[in-house]
């Protein structure tokens, strides 16, 4: 297929290590190259189609590394497909997900990639990858993962939580850790102590406690914190690389800082919901907090100043959605009388590079910054730098037109997931986007969508890129 030769004039490219004033040659859908703005190179250039980014940030796609389309749980499934959810992924600036596979206890690993292939097969507007869930860690699940790496799967993740459905054990935890140690795959880490959860849980029923607001009092800080360092002592064990996902509480980042004082390649994930939402949220009355409802589980308030403190000063590098919606009406009301059974997760995928450009202009994180949890490091951490996340000449041309002083109001009546309401509804943020280009491709077009069905494709990854 011919692209067309596009020129991007006039914008401020934002990457994570540069702001420059230039231009941008896209050929063949890669970045061909940049030139100072009225430089005679930048001069020279001639194109099929020319995009005026006069006043505009040129920035590379967002890159997700943590959705969950179409994720079967508690009975029903995430409302986004892959098709819905990666249309509202590049209405919200991202070119690029990770979504997982899942193996089902019992099966191969194999069955349960092969699965998520057909569903995103022909699908996705944006390009995607697959992270492996580790549900059944035996000695033929372990021998696979070593045929994942080769083919591109090169993380695993595994859960400390959901007994019965996704746990693991510390012994199987070790074994997988071992084997990614010698595979070069990275162990992402749901970490909470999910027996403990549990016998929490049951108490909180029992003593008729069950409006959603409970979900947060039961999954305690301290629970997260003590998963997070059992894990990371695991890791040491087995000397492997650990990623720990949706880091919500300032006593987990205290465990992920110590590892990291101490040189260990630990790694830390957070998300926008855990920066902006708070346990405020949950305790919403007439069940609404249901909406809410996610584990990790939003905290109180105060631990909003150390995840952003930990991006700031890198004890956290990604900030990921964990985009897993479900219906207010029909999904998230089957928990009505009992928290434990409302289905975990929010909607996300097309709110976060737009929360995080609220955050530079709160003065929370710099521009670079931005760009660097948003859309570099995430490329880094998975395997998929530098085709993707920056604006380089052999990149892929992923590539963003933002207008920074745009106003909006996020809303379920305007946004593009497939969900019947907003966990931001009403709030106001500065920056929209306003063009995206996929590997050259126009798929949003001054707030129009142009993409279609089938132009994403699958990328496989090598390993992780940001190890010591």
């Amino acid at each position: 297929m011919t692209h067309p030769r596009t020129l991007i004039r006039g914008g401020l490219v934002v990457t994570a290590t540069d702001e420059i004033h230039a231009d941008v040659l896209i050929e063949d859908g890669r970045i061909a190259a940049l030139a100072a703005h009225a430089s005679s190179a930048a001069d020279a250039w001639t194109a099929d189609r020319t995009i005026d980014a006069t006043g505009k940030y040129v920035i590379p796609g967002g890159v997700d590394a943590h959705t969950h389309m179409e994720l079967p749980f508690g009975g029903t499934a995430a409302s986004d497909t892959f098709e819905t959810g990666t249309r509202a992924a590049a209405w919200g600036g991202t070119t690029t997900i990770v979504d997982f596979a899942v193996q089902s206890v019992g099966r191969a690993l194999r069955e349960g990639l092969d699965a998520w292939y057909a569903k995103a097969d022909g699908k996705c507007a944006v390009d995607y990858a697959f992270h492996m869930i580790l549900s059944d860690v035996n000695e033929s699940s372990l021998k696979e993962m070593d045929l994942l790496v080769a083919e591109g799967i090169t993380s695993f993740k595994l859960f400390m939580a959901y007994p019965g459905v996704f746990y693991s054990d510390d012994g199987k935890i070790l074994r997988a850790m071992q084997q990614s140690s010698r595979n070069g795959g990275l162990i992402m880490m749901h970490a909470e102590n999910g027996i403990a959860i549990d016998v929490l849980v049951e108490q909180a029923l029992a003593e008729g406690r069950t409006d959603p607001r409970y979900h947060g009092e039961v999954r305690k800080v301290l629970l997260e914190a003590e998963a997070t360092h059992r894990a990371i002592q695991l890791a040491r064990v087995a000397d492997a690389p650990l990623y720990v996902v949706h880091v919500s509480a300032e006593e987990a980042v205290a465990e992920i800082a110590a590892a990291r004082d101490k040189g260990l390649n630990v790694f830390g994930e957070t998300c926008p919901q855990y920066l902006f939402l708070s346990t405020d949220n949950l305790a919403e009355p007439d069940f609404e907090g249901a909406k809410y409802v996610c584990s990790t589980p939003l905290r109180p308030r105060e631990h909003q100043a150390a995840l952003w403190r930990g991006l700031r000063t890198n004890d956290l590098q990604v900030v990921s959605t964990d985009h897993c919606p479900f219906c207010f009406s029909g999904q998230k009301e089957l928990g009505r009388g009992d928290f434990s059974k409302i289905p975990n997760g929010l909607p996300g995928v097309e709110n976060r590079m737009d929360l995080l450009h609220q955050a530079v202009v709160d003065g929370h994180i710099t521009r670079r910054r931005w760009i660097e949890i948003a859309c570099a490091t995430p490329a880094r951490m998975f395997g998929l730098y530098p085709k993707k996340g920056t604006i380089a000449p052999g990149a892929d041309a992923d590539v963003v037109i933002y207008d920074p002083h745009a106003e909006q109001t996020i809303s379920a009546e305007t946004h593009h997931m497939n969900v019947d309401y907003s966990a931001y509804e009403g709030k106001r943020v500065t920056g929209q986007v306003e063009t995206v280009l996929s590997r050259g491709e126009l798929v949003i077009d001054k707030r129009k969508f142009t993409g279609r069905a089938g132009h994403g494709i699958y990328t496989p990854r090598s390993a992780c890129q940001n190890l010591n």
